[in-house]
């Protein structure tokens, strides 16, 4: 065991304490895989990412993710925040525009947005594969969220990494109600992204909520085109306050039916009192780009 630089990002804020903070390992050279598992577990956070030197030449650096339940082949916040934390340590990318992060699911590049007098990271949205649920899966999935059927206006399996359980309902409203049995999800074995649109009537309050502490800290309080929900019993964690991957699949999925624009803002962790916010970007050729402000809370070293 040796000291091991340290860092822990708050992602999809700007305002420390109310993103989805992400425990980032800058040295993960000489760590097992049980080595690993066992410090996800004892961070206890949604997500906590290991650094290590690329294997592929095109890379800058190369990112394990793990849970408190497992090893994950990509996901958003930690990519965001470990991308934050490794340019904040000095990192050097071998481009000035785009850092690229090498993980198990391929290389993703990350881009630098200039925002305001900042800066803020986006990731390109790893393809997705989409397809039809089983209509008892959904059905099943559907009652342990306390939902009906005619709630539902649309589902889907999204896979770019991390598999959901994709679900539109028809406003935000029902969204935020949404009470699920945990226990049931985690037994089902099904990760669950539920999403609905913020209507005209009535948003004004619904956006005003979920702004509410983003306000107070003085972070930029975007109007949000949908809330968000993300239910991961499954891997260890009930609900994650804010998460990349599922946004992303989201967009790919939701800007392709037209249900939503090329560009536009996601909020979640309003649930659970915090105020994430996900900016989503279509390009021209079709890529979606997933980005959100970082913030350092925690630096020093972990003894592993």
């Amino acid at each position: 065991m040796r000291n091991r630089p340290f860092q822990q990002i708050d992602v999809f804020t700007a305002a420390p304490g109310y993103g989805n903070p992400v425990a980032v390992v800058l040295d993960g050279t000489g760590l097992d895989d049980a080595a690993m598992q066992h410090f996800a577990r004892w961070t206890n956070l949604s997500e906590t990412t290991f650094v290590l030197p690329p294997t592929d030449a095109q890379a800058d650096y190369q990112l394990r993710i793990f849970t408190p339940g497992g090893e994950l082949p990509f996901a958003g916040h930690p990519t965001l925040g470990s991308c934050h934390a490794w340019l904040a340590a000095g990192g050097q990318p071998k481009r000035a525009d785009v850092i690229v992060q090498q993980c198990a699911k391929g290389l993703v590049p990350i881009r630098r947005e200039a925002v305001g007098g900042g800066e803020r990271l986006a990731f390109a949205a790893p393809p997705v594969a989409m397809s039809a649920p089983s209509p008892a899966v959904l059905a099943q999935v559907a009652a342990a969220l306390g939902l009906k059927a005619a709630q539902i206006a649309k589902a889907q399996l999204l896979d770019n990494g991390p598999v959901w359980l994709g679900l539109l309902l028809h406003d935000a409203d029902a969204v935020l109600a949404l009470e699920p049995q945990h226990s049931v999800l985690a037994d089902l074995g099904q990760k669950v992204g539920v999403a609905g649109v913020h209507q005209a009537q009535g948003a004004t309050q619904l956006i005003s909520r979920s702004n509410r502490e983003a306000r107070a800290f003085g972070a930029a309080a975007d109007a949000p085109a949908i809330e968000v929900r993300a239910f991961a019993a499954p891997i260890g964690v009930n609900e994650d306050p804010v998460t990349g991957s599922l946004n992303a699949s989201l967009a790919q999925w939701l800007i392709g039916t037209g249900d939503l624009p090329a560009q536009y803002v996601a909020a979640q962790g309003t649930a659970l009192g915090r105020a994430g916010r996900v900016h989503i970007a279509q390009a021209g050729d079709g890529q979606v780009w997933v980005g959100g402000d970082c913030v350092g809370v925690v630096r020093g070293e972990v003894t592993l």
